[in-house]
């Protein structure tokens, strides 16, 4: 069956570094907390909001051999007043037998403020 995984961060400074650390740091908690293998995988959708002009976070889901076949598209997240800032969003779409229940979204750093509510089912 085919899942989407929610996962969110944030970056202190629009820095290329900055933004590749955090999105494959994103990116590999979501793997973690779903015991995924890249093959379960159908694709990654990210998003970047405005203020993130110096890296592609897509690229860095393509770091490893196993993951290059995986179709990542990313694009700028919509403006809206009041918005988070410098976030990083995914959304990976999944074959996996769990419930809708069972997924594990993960949200980091400031971007915790996006989901409480699925933070609190968590804990």
């Amino acid at each position: 069956m085919l899942r989407g995984i929610r996962g969110a961060t944030t970056v202190e400074k629009d820095s290329e570094q900055e933004i590749l650390l955090a999105a494959k740091e994103l990116i590999q908690h979501m793997i973690s907390a779903n015991k995924l293998e890249a093959d379960q995988v159908a694709s990654i959708f990210i998003s970047a909001t405005r203020d993130l002009t110096t890296a592609f976070p897509a690229k860095a889901a393509r770091d490893s051999e196993e993951w290059k076949y995986v179709p990542v598209m990313c694009v700028q997240e919509l403006e809206v007043a009041g918005g988070l800032e410098r976030c990083i969003r995914i959304m990976m779409h999944v074959n996996t037998n769990v419930s809708q229940k069972e997924v594990q979204h993960v949200y980091l750093r400031k971007a915790m403020s996006l989901r409480p509510d699925l933070l609190k089912e968590k804990n």
